[in-house]
C-alpha cells in the first residue's frame, strides 16, 4: 500500500523539479511511512510514499522493465500476481523483484493499454512509456484505490489525495459551488467532480492516457459491470458464491506483515472472518449508547469462530478528532462514520498492518433497505392521495423523532421523508437529503446562480447506463458506481490510511463482482427480506442470532451528539455572522435547521453535519491554500 504523486510538463516547458516532487510526497508520508522513491525523466516525474506489505525488502518504486524505458508508481495490491508473472516470464519477461508491482510494467510491454484487464486487485497506477512518450493513469475497477488529477495545458498533475496536487504549488484553488450543492444532496461529490474547479478524479475502471509529445488527453473506460443474462432462481448459487467469497479471501491473506480483519459481528464481515479460518485477528469498537452498540454480536460471532478479538468502547470525546480526521478530508464526505472507521483502523494498527472489511456486500447482494423501501413506495403510492396527504403524512411528519438509531418513528419519518423526492430515483431517493426546496432556501442567489448540474443528474445517468438489467440490479448498479466508490471506498481508505494501515475489501475481488450480478434478483432481496442468499451463507458459519437480525450500519448518535458533545462545533462554524461573511448560505436558513434540530422538533443531523464538515474544509484546503 501507497501512496502516489506525480507531474508530467507540457513540451517547451520546464523540467520537473525534485523539490516539487519531494512536496507532494511528504503530504502523504501517513499513507506510506516506510520508504519513498521518486524518479524524474525530463518532463515526467514520479513518486510514491511506500507501506512495504510484500517483498518488504525489495519492490521499490519507480518500479522499471529490462530497458528502464517503462517505469511506474502505483498504490495498492495485485492479488493476481503470481498467476501474470508465471504468464509474462513464460512469454519472456524478466523480473527483478519478487513483489506484485513489477507484473504492472511486464504486463503493459505484453498487453499494452489492455493491460488493466489483465490485473486483479485495487490499484491506482501512474505508468510512463518514455520510448512511445505516453503517460497512462490507472484506477481499479471498482475504485477502491483513489487517483485525483489536474489537467491544463501547461501540465498534468495527479496524486492519490487533493493535498498532493495542491503542495505542487502548480494550481491556485476555486470553490465549485456546483460540487457544493450535490455534496450537500448526497454526502459525497459524485462522479468525477470534486469541490475544486479544475480538479477531478479518476472513476473507477477509468484509464487516462496523454499524449506527451502532442499533448492530448483521452479518458476511456477498461471495464464496467458486466450485464448477464436473466438466471434461474434455485440451484447452487449459495455454494458458488461461498466458495468465490473464500476464494477471495485467501487471495487476500497474501501478506508479508500482520495481517487481520474488521468485524462488526454483522453477516458481511462474519463471512470474512469464517473464510479466514481460526488463526485470525478480529477488530471491533461499540459505542456507549446501547441502540447503537452491537459489540454482543462481534463477540458472540469471535467466539463462535474461535477467533483472537480485540474490542473498544467509544466515548463522545470523539469531538477532540475532528481537527485530526480533516486532514484527511481534503475531498470531504459527509458519512459520519467516518469517527468508527478511524478508530477501529486505530485499535487494529496497534497489532496489525492489513485488515479485510466486508466492504461492498450490501451493494452486490441487496443488503440495504433502501431497496425493501423501493418496494414499499410502490404499494404506498396506491393508497388514495387524499388520505396519503390529508392524514398519514401530516401525521408522521408531527411526530418528534427519537432518540434511538432507528425504531418505528424513525423509520417512518424518514420514509415519508424520501417519498418527498422523485420517483424515477428509485431507492436512491432515500439517501438525498437535501430536497430542492431547503436548497432554494439554503443557498443565497449569487451560489443558486452558480448551480448548473441538476442534483440528480449522476443518479439519471447510471440508471440509464445499467441498462438491460432486473429492476434490483440496476439499483446495485448504481450503488456500486456511486455511493460504494464515493462514499464507503472514500472513507474506508482516507480512515485507514490516515493509521498507515492497509484496508482489504475481497467483496470487490473483480470475479465475485461479476459473479454477484449473475445470482437472480429473488435472491437477493425478497418479500421485504435484504441480502437473501449472503445470509444463508453466513447461517453456514455463524450463529442464527447473528444473521437474522436487524442491520443497524455502522455509525455514531450524531443526532444526539450535536446537542451535546458537538454543540461548540455546531455554533463555531456554523455561527450566522460567519455564514452571511461567507456569502454561499443564507444565515436566516441555517439558523432554522439549527433551531428545529437543538429543539428536537426534526432531525436535521445529516445536512448540518454537513454544513459543518464543509465549513471546515473550507478553512482547512481552500482558505489556506488560496493565502499561499
Amino acid at each position: 500500500m501507497c501512496g502516489i504523486a506525480g507531474v508530467a510538463i507540457a513540451p517547451g516547458g520546464r523540467a520537473v523539479e525534485a523539490r516539487m516532487l519531494g512536496r507532494m510526497c511528504s503530504v502523504i508520508r501517513h499513507r506510506g511511512p516506510d520508504d519513498e522513491g521518486v524518479g524524474i525523466d525530463a518532463n515526467v516525474g514520479l513518486g510514491m510514499r511506500r507501506l512495504s506489505i510484500i517483498d518488504v525488502e525489495g519492490s521499490q518504486q519507480p518500479i522499471v522493465n529490462e530497458d528502464g524505458r517503462v517505469r511506474a508508481v502505483f498504490n495498492g495490491e495485485i492479488y493476481n500476481y503470481r498467476e501474470i508473472r508465471k504468464a509474462l516470464i513464460a512469454a519472456g519477461h524478466r523480473f527483478a523483484t519478487a513483489g506484485d508491482g513489477e507484473t504492472i510494467v511486464h504486463a503493459y510491454e505484453e498487453y499494452g493499454e489492455d493491460f488493466p484487464n489483465a490485473l486483479n486487485g485495487m490499484f491506482a497506477i501512474a505508468l510512463h512509456d518514455a520510448r512511445n512518450q505516453v503517460l497512462t493513469l490507472v484506477r481499479d475497477h471498482l475504485g477502491i484505490k483513489p487517483l485525483y488529477y489536474a489537467l491544463t495545458d501547461d501540465f498534468l498533475v495527479w496524486g492519490s489525495e487533493i493535498k498532493v496536487l495542491l503542495a505542487s504549488g502548480l494550481l491556485r484553488p476555486e470553490l465549485d459551488v456546483d460540487s457544493v450543492h450535490q455534496f450537500l444532496t448526497w454526502e459525497y461529490v459524485p462522479g468525477a467532480a470534486t469541490l475544486i474547479k479544475g480538479i477531478r478524479k479518476l472513476e473507477p475502471g477509468e484509464s487516462l492516457r496523454l499524449d506527451l509529445h502532442g499533448w492530448r488527453a483521452t479518458v476511456s473506460a477498461y471495464w464496467d459491470v458486466p450485464a448477464a443474462e436473466p438466471a434461474p432462481a434455485g440451484g447452487q448459487w449459495g455454494e458458488e458464491v461461498e466458495q468465490r467469497i473464500f476464494e477471495s479471501v485467501r487471495a487476500q491473506m497474501v501478506s508479508d506483515v500482520p495481517l487481520g480483519a474488521f468485524l462488526s459481528g454483522g453477516v458481511d464481515s462474519s463471512i470474512v472472518a469464517a473464510g479466514m479460518g481460526a488463526s485470525a485477528r478480529t477488530f471491533s469498537i461499540g459505542f456507549d449508547d446501547p441502540s447503537y452498540n452491537e459489540l454482543q454480536y462481534s463477540q458472540e460471532v469471535a467466539a463462535h469462530l474461535g477467533v483472537d478479538h480485540s474490542t473498544e468502547v467509544i466515548e463522545p470525546h470523539v469531538v477532540d478528532l475532528f481537527d485530526r480526521l480533516m486532514n484527511h478530508l481534503d475531498d470531504p464526505i459527509g458519512d459520519f462514520s467516518i469517527f468508527p472507521t478511524y478508530l477501529v483502523s486505530r485499535l487494529a494498527r496497534e497489532h496489525v498492518t492489513v485488515v479485510l472489511s466486508g466492504d461492498g456486500a450490501d451493494e452486490l447482494f441487496g443488503g440495504y433497505e433502501t431497496y425493501v423501501a423501493n418496494d414499499l413506495a410502490r404499494r404506498y403510492a396506491r393508497i388514495p392521495g387524499a388520505l396519503r396527504k390529508g392524514m398519514l403524512e401530516p401525521l408522521v411528519g408531527g411526530l418528534r423523532p427519537r432518540a434511538s438509531k432507528k425504531g418505528l418513528i424513525n423509520k417512518a419519518k424518514r420514509f415519508v421523508d424520501g417519498m418527498g423526492f422523485a420517483a424515477e430515483l428509485q431507492h436512491c431517493r432515500w439517501r438525498k437529503f437535501l430536497s430542492a426546496e431547503v436548497a432554494a432556501a439554503l443557498f443565497t442567489d449569487d451560489a443558486s446562480a452558480a448551480i448548473t448540474t441538476p442534483a440528480d443528474a449522476h443518479i439519471e445517468r447510471l440508471f440509464e447506463r445499467a441498462g438491460e438489467r432486473s429492476a434490483l440490479d440496476r439499483c446495485l448498479y448504481v450503488d456500486v458506481k456511486s455511493y460504494l466508490s464515493d462514499n464507503i471506498l472514500t472513507k474506508v481508505d482516507r480512515m485507514s490510511m490516515a493509521v498507515s494501515l492497509e484496508a482489504r475489501v475481497p467483496y470487490l475481488d473483480k470475479e465475485l463482482v461479476e459473479l454477484a450480478f449473475r445470482v437472480p434478483a429473488e435472491s437477493k432481496v425478497h418479500a421485504g427480506r435484504t441480502k437473501v442468499l449472503l445470509k444463508e451463507v453466513a447461517a453456514r458459519h455463524v450463529p442464527a442470532s447473528c444473521v437474522y437480525r436487524q442491520k443497524e450500519g455502522f455509525s455514531i448518535p450524531i443526532k444526539n451528539w450535536l446537542m451535546t458533545q458537538f454543540r461548540p462545533l455546531l455554533e463555531e462554524l456554523l455561527d450566522a455572522r460567519r455564514v452571511r461573511d461567507d456569502g454561499l448560505f443564507d444565515h436566516a436558513t441555517v439558523d432554522g435547521l439549527k433551531h428545529e434540530h437543538l429543539s428536537g422538533a426534526a432531525n436535521h443531523s445529516h445536512i448540518l453535519w454537513s454544513l459543518i464538515v464543509f465549513q471546515a474544509w473550507q478553512d482547512k484546503w481552500l482558505r489556506a491554500a488560496q493565502e499561499r
